[in-house]
């Protein structure tokens, strides 16, 4: 592992902005229709459960990462598969992010410019930050963090003053029931975004002080879910739930209604800007998790010596992940199959099994006390 630190403050910009990352521009929960907010919330309730496994599971194991204690409890040899299988997954999510920003630069602003361009120019500003270590991308992390609020403060202030918001879009509530909620909820946002957070257990070990994880985390999940679901409320007031399920990036259509005095219109850099933010993070974050995973499975000396080949790799696989971007939404649906099995169901068995072996290594160290006492 990594020879560094990071700081709480650090570690709560970064779990803040992975949990924005695409979720904050696509359109999310839209299968709720207009109670998209609530089902967001409802799954940031079932993320903060979800995301107790990880904590109880770092507590037993606070200086290894995912690919370490999968080893420590299922043996060496299903546990290295199963490190396996969570590298690939992170670099697929990574190349998955990293494409959806592409297409967006495209769609918006850099029309005539080639996808390959801009996807290269992404992945190497991500390797340099990532060459400088975990500490450089916390510290950038804060940074930018500020600049995120800023961004999301001014864009909301211009939209709620430019008169483009209609509350009654928002109502009936509950006009469906609570069906479409609880499905949308626990189906779709219990994995994306809160099951992602999965990804920092790769990165724990290097926070300074442990014991203010589960603050950090909780603070990070509420203020992130609130933001969401927020931000999901403002595009249906806006747009109408019509419109943003027709529309692929709802929050671009929602700030580019602004319209004041004809002066200031085209304001769609605030939302490029907060996308090129968050999905820099999370794919960076992504990023790392998978080389750390390879150098604790491959025992490799640091990360830095497998960086650029892997960099080049997500390269290629962001560019051929799809066709079309409609192309790539059609495989997210047989990719969140795998995200349950990753996120729920293998960190659920690694906990059971650890306690399982936790109590009976308890009672046989009480039984060996208790016969030695004995005699």
């Amino acid at each position: 592992m990594e020879k560094a630190k990071i700081s709480a403050i650090q570690l709560f910009a970064m779990m803040f902005i992975f949990e924005m990352g695409t979720a904050v521009v696509i359109s999310y929960g839209v299968h709720a229709k207009k109670d998209a907010w609530l089902a967001i919330l409802l799954g940031l309730g079932a993320g903060i459960v979800l995301s107790s496994i990880y904590y109880l599971l770092f507590r037993q194991y606070p200086t290894l990462p995912l690919t370490g204690y999968a080893k420590k409890i299922f043996g060496k040899y299903l546990g290295w598969i199963i490190g396996l299988l969570y590298i690939l997954f992170f670099l697929y999510i990574s190349a998955r992010n990293i494409r959806e920003f592409g297409e967006l630069l495209i769609s918006s602003t850099l029309r005539k410019t080639p996808l390959l361009a801009i996807t290269i120019l992404f992945v190497l500003t991500i390797c340099y930050v990532l060459y400088l270590g975990i500490e450089v991308l916390g510290r950038t992390a804060e940074v930018f963090l500020v600049i995120l609020l800023l961004l999301g403060v001014t864009g909301n202030f211009l939209v709620l003053v430019s008169g483009n918001w209609h509350p009654n879009n928002l109502q009936p509530f509950l006009e469906h029931g609570w069906k479409p909620i609880i499905m949308t909820a626990f189906r779709d946002i219990l994995i994306f975004p809160f099951g992602e957070m999965l990804v920092f257990t790769m990165l724990l070990p290097y926070l300074n002080q442990p014991e203010l994880v589960k603050k950090v985390g909780l603070s990070a999940f509420i203020s992130g879910g609130f933001v969401l679901s927020y931000t999901t409320s403002l595009n249906i007031a806006v747009l109408s739930i019509e419109e943003v399920e027709r529309s692929t990036f709802p929050l671009l259509s929602t700030v580019g209604k602004v319209n004041l005095m004809e002066f200031l219109q085209r304001l769609d850099a605030i939302v490029v800007y907060t996308l090129l933010i968050t999905v820099f993070f999370k794919a960076a974050i992504y990023f790392y998790g998978a080389l750390m995973g390879m150098v604790d499975l491959f025992n490799l000396k640091n990360h830095q010596q497998i960086l650029l080949p892997i960099g080049v790799i997500l390269i290629f696989f962001s560019i051929v992940l799809s066709a079309t971007f409609a192309e790539q939404t059609e495989e997210g649906i047989f990719v969140h199959y795998i995200a349950i099995v990753l996120l729920i169901i293998i960190p659920l068995l690694m906990l059971l099994v650890s306690f399982i072996r936790n109590r009976f290594k308890k009672a046989k160290d009480e039984k060996g006390k208790s016969e030695s006492s004995a005699t």
